[in-house]
């Protein structure tokens, strides 16, 4: 068997601390290590094409919607605030990758909606991070992947509130 960063850890703790179960330490530790390298490779795809994952994020949601979207049910969706969405959909458009429809009745109320841009470069990369993940997850087949993400899901299910 081969051992791990965190194997080696829990031996650690296994010799200094026999009485604890530090089991949650294998589990939790196993998972932020994982999040740290994910996020290291994923932002190479974004790196690529000019984006930051939140910008990805955003022309994601977009793209998904494929609909006139309101800034709200945009932050919303994305669990960012206001604040931070207003300022990277800025960029967007400046970058004319987004553009605001504006209300007739209202000036102060705007829709979102991907530009041919913004689009095609959303499609670009998101065809890239498809991949980019499969390769991710390449040690585990079709199986073992099933069964992770049914894990995750229950624990989300139980967590996310």
């Amino acid at each position: 068997m081969q051992y791990d960063h965190v194997d080696r850890l829990l031996v650690q703790w296994l010799q200094q601390r026999p009485e604890l179960d530090c089991s949650p330490m294998g589990v939790l530790g196993r998972i932020s290590r994982m999040s740290r390298i994910v996020d290291k490779k994923l932002d190479k795809t974004f790196k690529n094409n000019n984006l930051s994952a939140i910008e990805f994020d955003i022309l994601a949601a977009l793209r998904r919607f494929n609909a006139l979207t309101t800034p709200t049910e945009l932050y919303q969706t994305l669990m960012l605030s206001s604040g931070a969405m207003s300022t990277r959909v800025e960029q967007l458009v400046k970058r004319n990758l987004v553009e605001r429809i504006y209300s007739e009745e209202d000036r102060r109320s705007c829709n979102l909606r991907l530009t041919k841009d913004g689009r095609h470069l959303i499609d670009k990369a998101i065809s890239e991070h498809i991949a980019n993940e499969d390769e991710i997850l390449k040690p585990l087949n079709h199986e073992q992947r099933e069964q992770l993400a049914s894990l995750l899901r229950t624990w989300l299910l139980a967590n996310e509130k």
